[in-house]
């Protein structure tokens, strides 16, 4: 790939993943790492969660813009156990300056600790709704049902908090416009609509459960009409916000920027010890839960600077506004245009790219096909 000048990356890390992998039970659609809680285990976590806090302060220059609490069911965790683990972070590595998110199940909302959650430092919930129609959440397997759903939104929103809630599209008979409408006129700012996607090894899989590719493209499609309609606007593939309502947070990864993680099975981007040809960044995902607390670190890979490139051509597809060219050569020290001029007028002529000055974004037709887009990329 032709070299411009030096790469220019910012070698503060601005945003913290953390993730917590206890969870009341487990969906048959999820393939995270997650368990239930067995007596002790979150003890040992916090105890390590601290540790390995301490440790990251020592190896990077953090000053943190967002911090994500995700899962599992960081909500799960007793009000006495979450207190202290807003503690190890703001112990070892601050605070985010401009948002900070927590994963939340509505079985766990209560007003008080809605109001406890938001003394802590939290400003943005994030709502595992997937569906307003009870029988649409009795075949997920969510304990939940809609009116709890109801009641939990309603609670964080009148406790001050931005509030985002997950949707899963897709499903065997779900009711897909109900869903939205209700979601919108409960008042959320940010909805993140996830296809139905069976993975091996989940019940799910086991159970021969299946999505028709017919199903997921017409819920693909109508969440964007429908959300769109109610002023909602698609910033990535799958996810929607009001104006400036955009996860700060995920915009980071889409974005392929630094981020620490913390925590087991969490993963992390990290800036290199020293930017050379070999190493401009370093990726690395902690081990799960009984390896993790023995005080194993997880194996780091370098990330040199055509990976690099292609991870932020991967990213920065899924967003609406695309991928800066100049902005990724600037920060890998190669010409990304004329590396990828093949695949850019390929994809540009099959109408699945749209070249717009020095930025590169993916069409309605190119976000369906992206998979195939990016492998033109690769292959190149």
């Amino acid at each position: 790939m032709p070299v411009l000048n030096a790469p220019v990356l910012d070698q503060t890390v601005r945003h913290l993943y953390v993730h917590v992998p206890f969870c009341p039970s487990i969906c048959p659609y999820c393939d995270f790492h997650v368990l239930t809680r067995k007596s002790g285990q979150v003890e040992a976590y916090l105890e390590r969660l601290e540790r390995e806090a301490a440790w990251l302060a020592s190896q990077y220059t953090v000053e943190l813009d967002t911090v994500y609490l995700g899962g599992g069911t960081p909500s799960f965790l007793r009000d006495a156990e979450l207190e202290a683990l807003v503690g190890s972070i703001r112990r070892h590595l601050g605070w985010g300056a401009g948002e900070n998110t927590l994963e939340i199940n509505p079985g766990t909302v209560s007003p008080a600790r809605a109001a406890l959650w938001k003394s802590l430092g939290f400003d943005r919930a994030s709502v595992g709704v997937q569906s307003l129609d009870d029988a649409t959440l009795k075949f997920l397997g969510r304990q939940h049902d809609a009116a709890g759903a109801r009641e939990a939104v309603s609670t964080l929103i009148g406790a001050g908090f931005r509030v985002s809630g997950d949707l899963i599209t897709a499903v065997p008979g779900q009711p897909l416009e109900g869903d939205i409408h209700g979601l919108v006129g409960l008042g959320v700012d940010h909805i993140s609509a996830y296809t139905l996607t069976i993975e091996p090894g989940t019940e799910f899989a086991r159970r021969g459960v299946t999505v028709q590719e017919d199903d997921e493209r017409a819920g693909f499609e109508r969440t964007e009409q429908l959300l769109t309609a109610h002023g909602f606007a698609r910033y990535e593939i799958s996810n929607y916000a009001r104006p400036g309502q955009e996860s700060r947070h995920n915009l980071a990864y889409w974005n392929n920027r630094t981020y620490l993680g913390l925590g087991p099975g969490a993963a992390g981007h990290y800036p290199a010890a020293s930017v050379s040809e070999a190493a401009l960044t370093s990726r690395r995902t902690n081990p799960h839960l009984h390896t993790w607390l023995t005080g194993e670190p997880g194996e780091a890979e370098a990330i040199d600077a055509e990976e690099y490139v292609t991870d932020a051509l991967f990213m920065g597809l899924r967003l609406r506004t695309g991928v800066d060219l100049a902005d990724v050569s600037q920060r890998s020290g190669l010409d990304v245009r004329a590396r990828h001029a093949g695949a850019i007028a390929t994809n540009v002529e099959r109408g699945w790219l749209e070249l717009d000055g020095t930025w590169l974004r993916a069409t309605p037709a190119g976000w369906w096909v992206l998979n195939r887009v990016v492998t033109d990329f690769l292959e190149a």
